[in-house]
């Protein structure tokens, strides 16, 4: 099966429409996978159901669906950095389901392994736990978390393959491998592709049976969230 699309608008363009729900990789603006971002812009696709740490910032990352609306609600943990995504959930215009950020990473790995539900002590006695189940395991209290999936992943990777195996660096691998496999359909944009066999089995982070759609991008532009620098000497 060729994997290879020429561009990010003909890799979604006939699996992005509107109502699906999903997933988008990275943390901050580190690893996200701003080319697709762009394309799901371009399309023009709304009502989006979109899980992802945070959103990016103001006129990046997923910050560019926030502006044109096409997002309904956010599955996140972290909102503090978009100001949009903050004024947009206060004035009631914006879904928000909130997670603790161990929590929300355990029910994307979940979907992608196929476990439905599971039990943890973050959250109880919170307002996360509310309307959730609770169950003691030796003696401590713990609240029962879903399974997250997606119609669509779409994640970014340093380095691939034409079949799909995939390779991160460093941070920018966050989010991105159990995203991978917890869509129904994966695309991804990798900066290096390469040939099959040119990478090490040792050295792959998330297999090509997960990936369905592979997007060349190389040179990438990748904004920093915020830069902090040392005054010069005089």
């Amino acid at each position: 099966m060729k994997k290879v699309y020429p561009d990010a608008r003909s890799a979604l363009e006939d699996v992005a429409h509107d109502g699906m729900t999903v997933m988008a990789g990275g943390f901050g603006l580190c690893g996200i996978p701003s080319v697709l971002i762009d394309a799901v812009h371009e399309l023009g696709v709304k009502d989006l159901t979109v899980i992802s740490n945070n959103a990016g910032i103001d006129g990046a990352g997923l910050g560019k669906l926030l502006e044109t609306r096409q997002i309904r609600k956010m599955i996140s943990s972290y909102v503090g950095e978009n100001k949009l995504f903050e004024r947009q959930f206060l004035q009631g215009e914006l879904e928000l389901e909130f997670n603790p950020q161990g929590t929300l990473a355990e029910r994307i790995r979940a979907g992608g392994a196929g476990i439905p539900a599971f039990f943890t002590k973050t959250g109880v006695g919170t307002v996360v736990a509310e309307g959730k189940e609770l169950r003691e395991f030796e003696g401590d209290t713990y609240v029962m978390e879903k399974w997250l999936r997606a119609d669509l992943s779409i994640i970014h990777a340093w380095k691939g393959d034409r079949e799909g195996n995939l390779v991160f660096r460093k941070t920018a691998r966050n989010f991105n491998p159990m995203m991978a496999a917890a869509g129904e359909v994966t695309v991804v944009q990798v900066e290096h592709l390469v040939e099959i066999g040119e990478i090490d089995a040792d050295a792959i982070h998330v297999p090509g049976i997960f990936v369905q759609r592979i997007v060349h991008a190389p040179g990438v532009a990748k904004a920093i969230e915020k830069r902090t620098t040392r005054p010069k000497a005089a």
